[in-house]
């Protein structure tokens, strides 16, 4: 079966966005890559931030530890970011929420990067 190796994410804000990527999800700052600045976003998985502008309104969900959510959580709330418990709560500053995903039903929670992107973290557990 396949799996998600990379993706190219149009960016308005290089800056602001590897800031975000790095510092409010946790990912890692992998370099550059030709026009991409990559991320890594799991061992197996990277984001190329690419300066290409963007209306925003895509959606990636990442899956991630109990302790991954609760730090990202917890960045979220200090960085004074909206929040919700599902897609279109945002902003509403509650959560987590639980819905359904690859992997079935998790806690869950959304908010945006710089860019308008819908974020979604999710937890499946240990």
């Amino acid at each position: 079966m396949a799996t998600l190796d990379h993706l190219i994410l149009k960016v308005n804000d290089l800056a602001e966005s590897l800031r975000f990527y790095t510092e409010v999800m946790g990912f890692i700052d992998a370099g550059r890559d030709g026009p991409f600045t990559v991320i890594k976003a799991g061992p197996d998985c990277q984001l190329q931030l690419a300066p290409w502008g963007t209306p925003g309104f895509e959606h990636y969900a990442f899956a991630v530890s109990p302790a991954e959510f609760e730090a990202i959580f917890g960045r979220i709330k200090a960085a004074g970011l909206g929040y919700g418990p599902t897609f279109d709560s945002v902003g509403t500053n509650t959560g987590p929420g639980s819905e359904s995903g690859a992997r079935g039903f998790a806690p869950t929670l959304y908010f945006n990067d710089p860019n308008r992107h819908l974020i979604e973290i999710r937890t499946y557990g240990a």
